[in-house]
């Protein structure tokens, strides 16, 4: 025998070893429930029945009682209870396992990471459910989840946004549809063919039209900056990130409370700096929710738009494109966004109706707008941000990466699900998330005398807080 294949006989020898433990632990669990409940008051014992549970090691099978009350009916399993086993024929670990999986990749990919590791994997199916389950308990998480420790003195949030591609109704009616019987069940080639057939050509689409059908998240990220000796502001401490598909409000508002909990509240007298793109929306909810925030646009943003305004003065690619966007970026680093529209203004006069002008009035807007917002040079005294590098890093790592790959199809609620649990597991927060669903199922379990299913079927609706 070589390496190869020892290493490959003793990887199952251990997980046969691992099975046989979880059962000699669940039977002797068992027996000393018997021995402690032999007549439990109002219910009767019932001969222990058989359950096939989905373990780490593999499936394994054991027996527990079932006791039923002499009035009124009902009963319950108190091994299952008293161990925390939800109803699904699956342990936690494996239910965390596979939901962490798929936030990272697809629901076939995780059963494939899966099959690979334990050599057997929950269903397709079960691994979706597993995370519509989980999901359901990530709005109380996030109120109740702990503030960090050691914060320092200032407190950065950053927002952005990105459309996710989502399933139109046609496409939903073709996914929900009867499936037609399969004419070529060993010939994928042709099988094809006749599914495309039935299905039609494709609809052309119309200028303009989208193929994508995105729908907007909205991403936040905090965590807060702290004075070193020499006076800098060194950081990011304790970031955290959190997004969502419901309205930009509630992400605000989201902001609000995470800030409170981390003891920036309005009355604190500490310092909030807030980060955006010049989103009018955010704009709008920060004025409500943040009104003694700091509210800086991000310098790159605005840089981009003296980029567009100077393709509208000179040729793609000259120099004198280039030395033009230069001086006015050195203005805008120092603070003086009063002399680029000064010099915008200027520039307006000479040119005549027409997309030029067009474009220059639209910049021209959108830095008179925000000026307030773009004194770069005071930031930078002070050490604090002018940069939303944090959030745009975020919005690919946490939502691009999943939920934008070629031939996604997303239905929101199902999104905002997969969307919240990547949140917790990008934050490090994830043995603590399970450990919390564990503690909270097992509790109701005691409680109700009844085995709690973790899995759904369905998504939770969008989360709703602060849109009252």
């Amino acid at each position: 025998m070589n390496f190869l294949e020892f290493e490959q006989k003793l990887v199952i020898k251990v997980f046969v070893l691992g099975q046989l433990f979880i059962s000699l632990f669940l039977s002797t669990r068992e027996e000393g429930i018997r021995e402690r409940h032999q007549k439990p008051g109002g219910y009767k014992w019932q001969k222990p029945q058989d359950r096939l549970l989905g373990t780490f090691f593999g499936k394994v099978r054991y027996w527990r009682s079932y006791v039923y009350q002499t009035k009124g009916g009902g009963g319950y399993y108190p091994l299952d209870v008293e161990l925390g086993l939800t109803g699904d024929g699956f342990s936690m670990l494996v239910q965390s396992y596979a939901a962490l999986i798929a936030t990272k990749m697809s629901y076939a990919q995780a059963s494939i990471v899966l099959s690979l590791f334990l050599h057997w994997s929950p269903a397709q199916k079960s691994i979706e459910e597993m995370v519509l389950g989980l999901g359901r308990h990530t709005s109380e998480w996030f109120e109740n989840a702990p503030a960090p420790e050691d914060e320092g003195e200032v407190l950065v949030i950053q927002f952005d946004s990105k459309g996710n591609p989502m399933a139109t109704e046609e496409e939903l009616e073709k996914r929900r549809g009867k499936r037609q019987p399969n004419p070529h069940p060993g010939s994928q080639r042709h099988r094809g063919k006749t599914a495309r057939e039935r299905r039609g050509s494709k609809k052309r689409r119309k200028k303009g039209d989208k193929s994508k059908n995105a729908k907007m998240a909205t991403i936040m990220v905090m965590y807060t900056l702290k004075k070193s000796v020499d006076g800098k502001l060194e950081g990011p401490r304790n970031k955290k990130v959190y997004a969502s598909h419901a309205p930009k409000r509630h992400v605000v508002a989201i902001a609000r409370r995470e800030a409170d909990k981390r003891g920036f509240g309005r009355d604190s007298s500490k310092l909030v700096q807030i980060v955006t793109d010049g989103d009018t929306d955010l704009e709008r909810y920060i004025e409500e929710f943040f009104p003694e925030a700091i509210h800086t646009i991000d310098v790159y943003h605005a840089t981009e738009y003296l980029w567009e305004a100077g393709h509208a003065l000179y040729k793609e690619g000259s120099d004198e494109l280039e030395e033009w966007v230069n001086t006015q970026k050195e203005a805008l680093y120092e603070g003086r966004v009063a002399d680029i529209i000064k010099e915008l203004d200027e520039r307006l006069d000479l040119l005549p109706k027409g997309t030029q002008q067009e474009c220059l009035k639209k910049v021209r807007g959108y830095l008179d707008k925000r000026q307030a917002k773009m004194d770069y040079k005071s930031l930078r005294e002070q050490d604090l941000e002018i940069s939303s590098g944090a959030v745009e890093g975020a919005v690919n790592y946490v939502i691009a990466k999943r939920f934008d790959s070629g031939g996604m199809r997303w239905i929101k609620e199902r999104a905002e699900t997969l969307l919240q649990l990547r949140c917790i597991e990008v934050n490090g927060d994830w043995d603590a998330f399970i450990s919390f669903v564990h503690d909270k199922t097992k509790k109701q379990a005691q409680q109700t005398h009844k085995i709690i299913s973790l899995k759904r079927q369905k998504p939770a609706p969008l989360p709703t807080y602060g849109l009252a």
